[in-house]
Formats: C-alpha cells, structure tokens, sequence
C-alpha cells in the first residue's frame, strides 16, 4: 500500500467520523402517530401543518408507526407540541438515519414523502352556517390549521385557482335545497337558506338555483382539472356528480324551481361528466330525503354497534397517493351516516380507487381518483364522531376524540397537496 494510498484511507476515516460526530450532536422532532404513543393525533397535524408554513420542511413516514412525521429540531415547534399536548421525541440524526434505514429497505411496506409546503385551503360554505354543519371546518379548527370560507360568489369570481385544496361538505349542486322540503318546508331555517340561495342566483343572472349550482360545479371541475385537490363528504359527493349529469337536463321538481321535472329526465342523464358514478337513478320524488340510488343508507342493514369500514392496504413504494390518504393507527375505523352514508359499489366507476369499504353492506366509504392534473376524493357520511347526526344537534367536541381515525382520514387530505411529487414506480 503506497503511502498516498494510506492519507487516502485515513483522510476519509477522519471524515467520516467527523460526520458521525456532527450527526451525533444534530437532532430531529419525531412526532409518533401509533396508537400507543400519540395522545392528539388531530393537533399533530396542525404541529405539521405550521412547520411547513414556517418553511420547515416535514417528513411524512408512510406505514412507519400510524404515519409518523419526522422534522429539524426547532424550538418554537417543540413549544407548539407541548403546548397542544402533542406528544413528541427528539432523537439524533444516527437514530433517525436508523429509521430511515428500517423504512427504505426493499421488504418493507413502509416510505418517506418530503412535505414542503403548506396548501392553502379553501371551505366552501354559506356565511353564517354553523361550524359543527361541517366536519371539516370543525377539525381544521380544533388542529388550528388555517382556512378561508368561500361560497358561490367567489367560486364564479374564478377565486378557485388562487387556492390548493378545496371542501365541499353537507351541500346540495342539484338546486333541491338538500331535498328537505317534505319535512323542513315550514321551518324558519329551510325558508332562509332559500331565500338565501336565491338571491345569490339572481345576482348572478340565473333564474334558478339549479343553474347557479350547476355553473358552481364546472367551475370546481375546472379547479380540479387545472391541479387543484378536491376533497368531498356527505351530500356534497353525490349531489355534485349528479349536477353534472344533469347539465342537460330538469330534475328539480315545482317545490324546488316552479316547474315540474323533465318527463326524460333520467334518460338524459350524462354519466361521462361525473367523477366518480354512473348508472345511478334519481330519485323523483319531492318528499323523499335522497337525491338517488348512489347513497347506500336506505339499502344497508347495518346495526350501528357493529358499523365499521375497513381501510385497505397500499403498497407505500409504488402507491404512495393512496397510501398518504389512508395513514391511520388502525385500519377498522366507526362507521357514521349522514344524508350521504355511503356509496353503493354497483353504481362506481371502475376507474374509481375505493380505500375504505365495508364488505358485509357492499358498500364503499372512502374513493378517490384523477380528473386532469388534479385529484378528488369522496368519503361518505356527516361526523365521523357523531353517529347520526340531527339537524339541530349540538357541537361535536373534538377535545374528547383527539385520537378520532375517522377525523384523521379528513387530515390525511388537508396534507396531501404539500407532498412532493414523485415519479410512479412501474
């Protein structure tokens, strides 16, 4: 061995002990999300959620304990963590490159995605609607994730594109009032959101509710299609395919818009400009709470004691999308109704990717696909910690399910547009 051969060896000896030293002094925050070692796993997402938007960038750990995060040490975020009750580790760079090792290996189901910036979110919702009518607004304000409210007016002062991430929760695109005329027609709210609602078109230069809704729903379309995240619950998901299909067409009965429904209404149905349904038929019947056969409520025979949908399993490595989307301590999560429980599979799409099903009812809870550049995602049912939510019911307090999974499939999406894109493996 030649002396040069020798400083060689040992110059890189001294290097790499140097690193070893310098990594054994650096440190991360590990922020767990298993069931035994997270206590909030709602306000975890928030922590999450302000890193990124003080430019720190956050590792997300697929399948690694319930979907951990992994972050640079930083003293105000190690302060947020205590003070929301999050619980969290500092660990060194070695510990960490350790689990990185562990996650990277070829026979584990398990990756990294590097979440880099924080998606600005948009709800829309009517001004003056009650935060708990939303399950959404409710637990971005409980993890303390900041969003704007946005309604008709801004969607068609094309304000969408200045957003990421979009939610639609409890509404109805089809211009029906939420079909709740039959009971509600007497009642001093349903007369206000009517009044309400029609105002709005008017200002707009529609003569009906329908035709506003359904300009609203093209231009979420146009949203989507342009990149945007699209992320839909209860009567917001069906109610909105149905709107499209229904472009060429009257479904909306005299209590709704004056005049009766189109005798051909069903058969002019178009399908292809839906998301996630076909073959679906309306419902044509003023008094009925529906608006078709998508939602599987009046079908299923599930008693709510034994309610619970399963979340599949995605390959982390090749499948990363849907992977991020179902992240969770458990894989069995309660089930809960709303005026859209969930979707009845024979009327899905094939393109359609179901991540949460449950079997016995045949019916699927949680769907997700591509339109364009952008993504949607679909995930039936009201309150995921209110069984059977009324229209008057009191608030749900988050403070007593701050481990909630079905609230976490909701932040699972609220981070999901900060990824960064990553090639899909082949």
């Amino acid at each position: 061995m030649t002396r040069i051969t020798k400083y060689f060896i040992s110059t890189i000896g001294s290097l790499l002990l140097l690193v070893n030293c310098c990594n054994s002094f650096a440190a991360r925050i590990f922020i767990p999300m298993d069931a035994e070692s997270q206590a909030n796993h709602l306000k975890a997402y928030g922590v999450a959620y302000a890193a990124l938007k003080l430019n720190i960038s956050v590792d997300w750990l697929l399948n690694y304990r319930g979907g951990s995060f992994a972050l640079i040490q930083n003293e105000s975020i190690e302060r947020m963590c205590k003070l929301r009750g999050v619980d969290y580790d500092v660990i060194s760079d070695a510990q960490y490159l350790g689990i990185v090792e562990k996650i990277t290996a070829p026979d584990n189901n398990q990756d990294i995605i590097k979440l880099e910036k924080a998606p600005k979110i948009a709800v829309y919702t009517p001004t003056g609607k009650h935060p708990w009518d939303d399950a959404v607004t409710l637990v971005l304000t409980f993890a303390e994730i900041p969003f704007d409210k946005i309604y008709d007016d801004e969607v068609l002062k094309q304000k969408l594109p200045e957003y990421d991430w979009l939610h639609l929760h409890h509404e109805d695109f089809t211009g029906q009032y939420g079909k709740f005329w039959g009971m509600y027609k007497n009642a001093a709210w349903y007369q206000e959101d009517v009044r309400l609602l029609e105002s709005i078109a008017n200002k707009n230069g529609y003569k009906k509710v329908s035709q506003l809704k359904l300009a609203v729903a093209k231009k979420i379309r146009e949203f989507v299609a342009g990149g945007g995240y699209l992320f839909a619950m209860c009567s917001a998901t069906d109610s909105y395919d149905i709107a499209l299909a229904a472009e060429h067409t009257d479904i909306c009965d005299v209590p709704f818009d004056g005049d009766p429904i189109a005798p051909d209404a069903q058969s002019k149905l178009d399908y292809s400009a839906c998301f996630a349904f076909k073959d679906f038929i309306i419902s044509q019947n003023a008094y009925e709470y529906e608006y078709s056969n998508i939602d599987n409520t009046n079908f299923r025979r599930v008693p709510m004691e034994t309610d619970y949908f399963t979340l599949f399993n995605f390959s982390a490595k090749f499948d990363p999308v849907p992977t991020m989307l179902c992240q969770n301590h458990t894989n069995i999560v309660k089930g809960f109704m709303g005026q859209t429980t969930s979707f009845r599979k024979e009327v899905i799409k094939s393109s359609v990717l179901v991540m949460g099903e449950n079997k016995s009812a045949n019916e699927a809870r949680y769907i997700h696909g591509e339109f364009g550049k952008g993504t949607w995602t679909f995930y039936g049912g009201h309150d995921p910690e209110d069984y059977k939510h009324q229209v008057g019911n009191p608030p749900t307090e988050l403070s007593l399910h701050p481990t909630s999974p079905g609230y976490r499939l909701i932040l699972n999406n609220v981070l999901f547009p900060a990824a960064k894109k990553k090639p899909r493996k082949t």
